[in-house]
């Protein structure tokens, strides 16, 4: 039988930094559902942050988009 989860989370928070962080990347990419999803969301994030970066004036207020989204949904 294995270890109980909070022995082994016990465990495990005694492991210096970076050795957790390397670890939990180790359990998030063990729970990718979609690798190929996620580049891809990857790419449209780039793009759209490069197109912020050269023309600033295209962005919108966050109050703004919130503001038009709840509008949308009422």
């Amino acid at each position: 039988m294995g270890m109980p989860v909070e022995v082994l989370a016990s465990e495990l928070l005694q492991l210096p930094k970076a050795e957790r962080i390397r670890l939990l990347d180790q359990i998030v990419s063990s729970l990718d559902a979609d690798a190929a999803r996620d580049s891809a969301w990857d790419a449209v994030a780039a793009q759209r942050d490069a197109q912020a970066d050269s023309d600033p004036s295209a962005l919108l207020a966050l109050d703004d988009v919130l503001g038009k989204l709840r509008a949308a949904v009422q």
